[in-house]
């Protein structure tokens, strides 16, 4: 972990070199996953095998030694003592270790979800602060351990990264419940953290106290000041905002010249229609949900014609396509 990994204040966890980030181990499982794919495109085989056995150890090894019995840990210090277990008395649990469980596909790819499941249910348990409109990063905050994670532990319980919502990391959690397609409780944590819904009254206003019609990089946990916005106007948040609407919500994923389709819709949304623009040349895409068929399976249709997959192929012909998409909820 070095002196910190996506969490910068945690820069003494593995300040010596022996540290190691389990949130790092997810991230860098996904690295190796995206590497390996694009050097068989390269025709470069060598390299794809080193990445996919190298992915394989991590993820054996991330599975043997991260989860603590109901989530996964955050990380160890220089002499072995685990951070985010539930034998720590402060940050017994981090969201993004749970979500990048999920995300990365390391919980899923040992074909048993039972565990990532029990994880991101720990997150709402212990993380989601309903009456509040937000979601703690980690809990219980940093203040009396005899720990040394770093500067993270000078900023005020519940503040900022110290168990105040970081957004990131609550739109990673919403992201992840997607990915299990538990559709209920991602778009439960969106609305939780829409700017927007912290501005529906005068005592929400001046509680908020900051821009409601941009996104904060951090919302705090601690009274008095409980659900005050923090840094606004934080474009990291905003562009995970913007994935997490259009590609795990809406569920519209583009790759070169192919649009994946694949939403995570409320149980009582019976569609939506989206116009897309690929180059100069017009889709537009009806997308019906039904509870009849077969849960989770998808139909495409394009200009009258079924697709194999569940992606639409784009052409730039400067004509106008329509393209109807079946999403079966059972």
């Amino acid at each position: 972990m070095g002196t910190g990994d996506w969490n910068d204040g945690m820069n003494r966890v593995g300040v010596g070199g022996k540290g190691e980030s389990v949130w790092l181990g997810f991230f860098l499982y996904e690295v190796l996953r995206q590497f390996e794919a694009l050097a068989r495109r390269h025709d470069d085989p060598a390299f794809a095998d080193f990445c996919a056995t190298q992915g394989m150890h991590l993820r054996d090894n991330l599975e043997r030694h991260a989860w603590d019995g109901a989530w996964y840990r955050r990380a160890w210090f220089d002499d072995g003592t685990p951070l985010g277990s539930a034998g720590n008395v402060e940050c017994q649990i981090d969201s993004i270790s749970q979500s990048w469980a999920v995300l990365s596909g390391v919980g899923l790819g040992v074909n048993n979800s039972e565990r990532v499941r029990m994880a991101m249910q720990a997150v709402d348990e212990r993380l989601v602060r309903r009456e509040h409109n937000l979601i703690q990063l980690l809990d219980p905050p940093f203040d009396q351990t005899d720990l040394d994670p770093g500067y993270i532990k000078g900023y005020v319980p519940g503040v900022r990264e110290n168990g105040g919502q970081y957004t990131h990391a609550a739109i990673w959690a919403a992201m992840a419940f997607a990915a299990l397609g538990d559709s209920r409780r991602a778009w439960e944590i969106t609305t939780l953290i829409n700017p927007a819904n912290h501005a529906k009254s005068q005592d929400a206003i001046a509680t908020y106290k900051v821009e409601p019609y941009v996104m904060a990089a951090d919302v705090y946990a601690v009274a008095p000041h409980t659900g005050r916005g923090g840094w606004t106007w934080y474009t990291g948040s905003a562009g995970w905002m913007y994935r997490l609407i259009v590609e795990s919500l809406l569920g519209l994923r583009l790759e070169v010249d192919r649009l994946h389709v694949a939403p995570c819709l409320p149980a009582h949304w019976p569609g939506f229609r989206v116009h897309y623009r690929y180059r100069e040349t017009v889709y537009h895409i009806a997308i019906t949900q039904t509870h009849a068929g077969n849960a989770g399976e998808i139909t495409v249709v394009v200009d009258g014609i079924e697709q194999a997959g569940q992606a639409i192929p784009l052409v730039d012909d400067h004509q106008e396509h329509a393209v109807e998409v079946a999403v079966f909820a059972g």
